[in-house]
């Protein structure tokens, strides 16, 4: 489909589709995982799945994630049908797929798609670390790769927000692979001179911040998201050095330059519509 028609589409459609609902049964309450207060679903929802007592973000899955940062209904899903195969007959990951795919009523561990922000069109990638930790296999690295190929062909800037605990080791090497195989398309992208935004969530780890998460034109986290390669406990005992507490931590990366700003969850729709219209919408 043309941006031409997705315009047109949308333009028809905007004021009739309703927000994107989550996909799975939503719990009455939700319990923070920082001051254990519990809170209902409600007002937890209505405030970007942010803890009313302290502050602290609760995880959102992807569905959540399109409906508090896109314009309500402007979401177009691309590839829906690429999955992951247990091409290993690994043990138990049949298994674990099967109940992934069940627990939260997604077929991969990202979606992708068009949307808008502020009527300005984008493709973007949202990663749900409910589904095997958002782990990179095959499957994920493949609907990136297409997306970043669907944003070059039709001139859009890419939008992602990253979430994963890195690669799906029941695919052997050939999640690994899927490190090259996006950065390969990410850098297609960037030389054409289009903008790629990522927007680094708690957590973002392994081989996903080893590639396409680090890659981005404009890096911006959420406050407090762990990121990172290696795990902490790794890392002091590699470099035999003592890590200051707030080590892989957002704040922390933005002092030392490893991301461009920490933004609010409930400023990120307004932080990106004005990052795509400085960048020609």
């Amino acid at each position: 489909m043309l941006l031409r028609d997705l315009i047109r589409e949308y333009t028809q459609s905007r004021t009739e589709l309703p927000p994107v609902p989550p996909v799975r049964p939503v719990p009455q309450t939700h319990v923070c995982p920082k001051c254990k207060t519990e809170s209902g679903r409600t007002a937890v929802e209505q405030g970007a799945m942010i803890c009313p007592a302290c502050g602290a973000y609760f995880r959102m899955n992807a569905r959540e994630r399109i409906m508090h940062t896109f314009d309500a209904g402007s979401f177009q899903e691309l590839d829906a049908d690429v999955t992951s195969v247990d091409f290993l007959s690994f043990p138990g990951y049949a298994e674990k797929l099967e109940k992934a795919r069940k627990t939260t009523g997604e077929n991969e561990a990202v979606l992708c798609g068009t949307a808008a922000i502020g009527g300005m069109f984008c493709a973007t990638f949202v990663m749900d670390s409910s589904f095997i930790m958002a782990s990179m296999g095959s499957a994920v690295g493949e609907k990136i790769t297409r997306l970043f190929e669907f944003a070059l062909a039709q001139r859009l800037p890419v939008i992602g927000f990253t979430a994963s605990g890195g690669a799906r080791m029941q695919e052997g090497v050939v999640s690994l692979m899927q490190m090259a195989k996006c950065s390969g398309a990410v850098k297609r992208h960037s030389e054409a001179g289009l903008l790629y935004i990522a927007v680094l969530t708690d957590p973002t780890t392994g081989g996903v911040t080893a590639s396409f998460a680090m890659q981005a034109d404009i890096i911006l986290a959420e406050p407090n998201a762990l990121i990172g390669f290696a795990g902490r406990r790794v890392v002091e005992q590699t470099t035999g050095s003592q890590l200051p507490g707030n080590f892989q931590r957002a704040e922390f990366l933005r002092e030392h330059g490893f991301v461009d700003a920490v933004i609010e969850r409930r400023a990120l729709p307004v932080t990106l519509g004005n990052l795509l219209y400085l960048h020609g919408g």
